[in-house]
């Protein structure tokens, strides 16, 4: 057996700080990300969506010009439109915060 354990266990140690880092990192900008939003509007600023890193909504703002009681569908629509635009802007956030990261390791289901 080779003098000072087995074999390879250095190498396992250095990978499993490294793990630790690296988990520590991912907590820090989880905390990040939940407490940025992003804000989209839509209809020339009559809707406006606001969306944290968190992928949750945090508030919708309708103007009221945009309140329409014989065009409920438009204004159904521009709310539609503007929370799916806000939730895939949070969605490219996360990615970029965490690509940058995980150094584009592109590890499935790791956020």
């Amino acid at each position: 057996m080779a003098r000072g354990g087995f074999p390879g266990m250095g190498n396992m140690n250095q990978i499993m700080k490294q793990a630790k880092k690296m988990q520590e990192q991912m907590e820090k900008v989880q905390q990040e990300l939940e407490e940025q939003t992003i804000e989209t509007s839509v209809g020339g600023g009559v809707v406006t969506v606001v969306a944290n890193g968190k992928k949750e909504i945090v508030s919708i703002t309708i103007q009221p010009e945009a309140v329409d009681p014989d065009d409920v569908e438009m204004l159904q629509d521009l709310i539609l439109a503007a929370v799916n635009e806000s939730l895939r802007k949070v969605e490219e956030m996360v990615q970029e915060k965490m690509g940058k990261l995980t150094g584009g390791m592109g590890i499935p289901g790791l956020f």
